[in-house]
């Protein structure tokens, strides 16, 4: 069940009774001797959750038998998508205990520059090939990057997708209504930043300094990826509207678009020089 709601979300109608039947056997009481039937159930929840809100697996092509092998894997070893900035932390412990932010996030951003993104006109709203976006993601999931890439848009298009992807949103629901109050103060912008949780704060801090870069007017004259359009295509992967009063989200998707645009143009990310 878990493999297949990577690759295939349930219908409409049949969601309600599947999600009941999944939280029903989340409970410890459910559990074999040899068989942990509380963590497959759980993590089905999450999958599906994620289906539910993303839809089926894209591309052009059926799921090859290395993605059914990494969602097998996925269910015993955590991905780097889909799952919370503390789990993934704690997922590279080991392999990188000094390091502050996420891999996947600094590794594909500086892929991302590597091949010239700064310099690619469309970068970030032209998506980059889906099937070599979803090679490339279990490529990441492995600790690799391949030194075939030669598409600025395909990691563009796995880093957005890495931000869109996690379990709870970057800038977590708590401060969402203040977000969308204070889209446009930017010493309120700046402030709500300040009060994040420590690695949301650096993950974001992140980014802006990232997409700071591509607003150099030098870069937009080639990209066409004015301040505006970068947060149009990145606001959605830092917050998330829960209402689903279609009113509501249309007016939020335009505040949530003003709050990146002012923390791009007023947040001061120079300290990060430091911690990186």
């Amino acid at each position: 069940m878990a493999v297949m709601l990577v690759f295939f979300p349930p219908s409409v109608h049949f969601h309600d009774y599947l999600e009941g039947y999944i939280y029903r056997n989340m409970e410890p009481s459910f559990n074999h001797p040899e068989v942990p039937v509380n963590h497959y159930a759980t993590h089905c929840f999450k999958k599906l959750e994620k289906a539910s809100t993303m839809g089926a697996k894209r591309g052009q092509k059926k799921p090859a038998m290395e993605e059914v092998q990494a969602a097998v894997h996925c269910i015993f070893h955590p991905s780097m998508f889909g799952n919370s900035l503390d789990e993934i932390m704690a997922l590279q412990q080991d392999r990188f205990p000094g390091r502050n932010l996420p891999w996947v996030q600094v590794a594909l951003s500086e892929e991302v520059l590597r091949l010239n993104g700064c310099r690619t006109e469309g970068i970030f709203r032209v998506p980059g090939d889906i099937d070599e976006v979803n090679g490339l993601k279990l490529h990441v999931d492995r600790w690799q990057l391949p030194a075939s890439l030669s598409d600025p848009h395909v990691p563009a298009s796995l880093l957005k997708l890495w931000y869109r992807e996690l379990y709870e949103p970057l800038i977590p629901h708590v401060f969402y209504d203040d977000c969308i109050r204070n889209c446009s103060d930017a010493d309120a912008a700046v402030r709500i930043v300040s009060s994040l949780p420590d690695i949301n704060r650096l993950v974001l801090c992140y980014l802006i300094r990232f997409l700071q870069v591509f607003a150099k007017s030098e870069n937009v004259a080639i990209t066409k990826m004015d301040t505006n359009n970068l947060a149009m295509v990145m606001a959605p992967n830092c917050l998330r509207c829960q209402s689903e009063d279609p009113r509501v989200i249309l007016d939020n998707t335009t505040k949530q678009m003003g709050f990146v645009r002012t923390l791009i143009h007023s947040l001061d990310t120079s300290y990060l020089e430091v911690i990186l």
